[in-house]
């Protein structure tokens, strides 16, 4: 007599049993690797967060003695990675450590702000007074030009190769006119203002040949500045000649020649044979994530704003 419907074999009741647990025990193995997973993703986030906010790779003091390395590179301006507060804080960093020997700025700049670099000029003087054991040496790359030669004219000497370019001892102030192309599009400026020239050199409007005295005058005191600080830092060295001054740039042993610049060298040499401390530590502060996320997206769409209005004030470019 054949078993009834309701009661299946034994076996056939274990092999279902047997394939119900394996598809559940199945399952269950790959939610503990999907929370792995997950976990391992979240733990990786983090690591980047804390790295990019610099919150690991403090520096302490270190033994020993060493070069400390200061880079300028790129437009000096504020927000940017060559401002001078982010310079200035590695200068003090550097001339603190009481293992520095000797501080080398290594400078890679087409110039920029006046405002910035004569921070960084002040505080170079300020730190190389209270610290006369340790000297200061401006290492030259690609270029070296006005506001990076504001900075470099600070060091004590001044190092270059064959090919960097130096120079570039003036001021500017660009803009945009926008007077033909208004009339030609038919478009009216309507430009309201208390006080006779709050509209100061306007893009929209034509040029008021007072406006542009004063402003060539306000130039000029900035040149004057600039010129100064270079005669001073240079001293006897310079061999000023009628275009010095006039905005034109040197290859570097033309500089040496000048009196702009004082010998042939890199990064190492002036380690090694000069400061005497092959060690080089670097003290340059680094953006971390929020700061580049807000110079990206904030400082350059106000630096467009800027440019569309037409003035952008004065820079030793």
């Amino acid at each position: 007599m054949s078993d009834s419907p309701e009661k299946k074999p034994d076996w056939e009741r274990s092999v279902l049993e047997k394939v119900a647990l394996a598809a559940i025990n199945e399952q269950r193995t790959a939610r503990r690797w999907g929370l792995f997973f997950k976990m391992m993703l979240l733990i990786y986030l983090f690591a980047l967060l804390f790295v990019g906010m610099g919150w690991f790779g403090k520096r302490d003091s270190l033994p020993g003695a060493h070069t400390a390395l200061i880079d300028i590179s790129g437009v000096i301006s504020a927000g940017s990675q060559a401002s001078a507060d982010k310079i200035m804080s590695g200068l003090q960093a550097a001339f603190k450590d009481s293992g520095t020997k000797g501080v080398v700025i290594r400078i890679n700049s087409p110039g920029g702000s006046p405002v910035q670099a004569g921070y960084i000029y002040d505080e170079i003087k300020r730190l190389r007074a209270k610290h006369p054991e340790i000297p200061l040496y401006a290492v030259v790359e690609d270029i070296c030009a006005s506001g990076g030669y504001y900075i470099a004219a600070a060091a004590d000497q001044i190092y270059v190769d064959k090919a960097s370019i130096i120079g570039s001892i003036g001021v500017l102030m660009d803009g945009f006119g926008f007077t033909g192309t208004m009339e030609k599009l038919g478009v009216e400026r309507r430009l309201l203002a208390a006080g006779e020239n709050k509209g100061f050199l306007d893009p929209f409007s034509p040029i008021q040949n007072n406006q542009k005295a004063h402003a060539e005058t306000m130039l000029g005191d900035i040149h004057q500045q600039f010129i100064t600080v270079v005669k001073q830092g240079r001293g006897k060295r310079l061999k000023e000649t009628p275009d010095m001054f006039s905005g034109l740039l040197w290859v570097g042993q033309k500089s040496i020649d000048l009196g702009l610049a004082d010998a042939l060298g890199g990064l190492d040499y002036v380690a090694r044979e000069v400061i005497k401390a092959e060690d080089i530590v670097d003290y340059t502060m680094q953006e971390n994530f929020a700061e580049r996320f807000a110079r990206r997206f904030g400082a350059a769409t106000a630096e467009t704003l800027v440019r569309l209005t037409g003035l952008n004030g004065f820079s030793l470019r």
